[in-house]
C-alpha cells in the first residue's frame, strides 16, 4: 500500500469509528478534555512519524504519525474541531502538558512524566535503543558503553534518561530534536544516536550504511496522556484507545507509517 493509500485508510477508519460509536457525551468529558472547544492535542515534531512522535510537513493538513492519527479519531468521536500544538520533543511537550496548553497527547511514559501528567491505556509497546552510523565497529549495546564513545539522546525524554541511567562509562550528550541528533550522526559528529526503534529504523533509511543495534536500554510503553486532574477526559480517551486496538486503527496506522515491527500491548495495558 502506499503512503497517500495508507493515509485514506486510516481517515475513512477514523470515520467509521467515530459513526460506529457516536453517542451523546458526557458535559463533563467536555468540559475536561475540551476546555476551549476545540480538542487540543500536543505532539513532538520529527523528520519522520515514530512511535512517540509525529512527522510535521510543510503544507500538509495535519501532522503525519500514530499520534496524529488517534488525536484525529478522538476529535471525530467527539464531534469537535482538533488542534495542532506542536513542540520539538517530547520532554517540551510534557512541560507544556503540565501548564494545561494541550488537553491529550500520545507519548511515551517513565517515572518522570508521571509526576507531571496523568497516563491511561497504553497503544504501543516502546523500545529505546541506538543508530550508528556508516562503518562503525560498534556492534552491540555493551559496545556504546566504552570511553570515548560520543553519544547523544534527546533532552528531557524517557529515552535520553535511560540512556543515562544504561551508561557508566560515557556520558549522553543532549540535543533538541531526533532531528538534531540524526544530522550529527550523518555528519560523523557524533558515534551514536538513541532513540525510539521504530523512529531510528525509519531514519536508517535516510542513511545507508547506518545501524539499528538489536536489543534495548528501555523498555516501555506509548500511552495516552492528559494534564493532571482530569479523570473524565483520561477515562474517555482510555476507552478510546482500548477502541482503537480492539478495531485495528493501531495496526493499520503503525504500518501505513512502515512501524509492522512495532508492538500493541495486550488489552486493559495502563502503564
Amino acid at each position: 500500500m502506499t503512503a497517500f493509500g495508507g493515509a485514506v485508510a486510516i481517515i475513512v477508519a477514523i470515520k467509521a469509528a467515530a459513526t460506529a460509536h457516536a453517542q451523546a457525551i458526557d458535559p463533563a468529558v467536555l468540559l475536561q478534555l475540551a476546555p476551549t472547544g476545540k480538542l487540543r492535542v500536543g505532539v513532538a515534531g520529527g523528520l519522520t512519524p515514530g512511535t512517540g512522535n509525529v512527522a510535521i510537513l510543510p503544507g500538509a493538513e495535519r501532522p503525519q504519525g500514530t499520534g496524529a492519527d488517534l488525536g484525529a479519531g478522538l476529535g471525530s468521536k467527539l464531534g469537535i474541531a482538533v488542534e495542532w500544538v506542536a513542540y520539538p520533543n517530547s520532554g517540551a511537550l510534557t512541560d507544556a502538558g503540565a501548564t494545561g496548553a494541550w488537553d491529550v497527547a500520545f507519548m511515551p511514559v517513565d517515572e518522570a512524566r508521571k509526576q507531571k501528567l496523568d497516563f491511561g491505556a497504553a497503544h504501543i509497546v516502546l523500545q529505546s535503543t541506538w543508530m550508528v552510523g556508516p562503518g562503525s565497529p560498534i556492534r552491540t549495546l555493551a559496545d556504546v558503553d566504552r570511553p570515548g564513545t560520543r553519544v547523544v539522546g534527546v533532552e528531557n525524554t524517557a529515552s535520553s534518561r535511560a540512556a543515562q541511567r544504561y551508561l557508566k562509562n560515557v556520558t549522553v550528550g543532549l540535543v533538541k530534536s531526533t532531528d538534531e541528533g540524526f544530522e550529527l550522526l550523518r555528519t560523523g559528529k557524533v558515534d551514536v544516536t538513541g532513540g525510539s526503534r521504530e523512529s531510528l529504523v525509519v531514519l536508517a533509511g535516510l542513511l545507508p550504511g547506518s545501524r539499528v543495534l538489536d536489543g534495548a536500554y528501555l523498555n516501555s510503553y506509548v500511552a495516552v496522556a492528559v494534564p493532571k486532574g482530569r479523570p473524565a477526559a483520561l477515562a474517555y480517551a482510555s476507552a478510546f484507545v482500548e477502541e482503537a486496538k480492539a478495531s485495528g486503527l493501531v495496526r493499520r496506522s503503525l504500518d501505513s507509517f512502515g512501524m509492522q515491527s512495532a508492538m500493541i500491548p495486550p488489552p486493559g495495558t495502563r502503564p
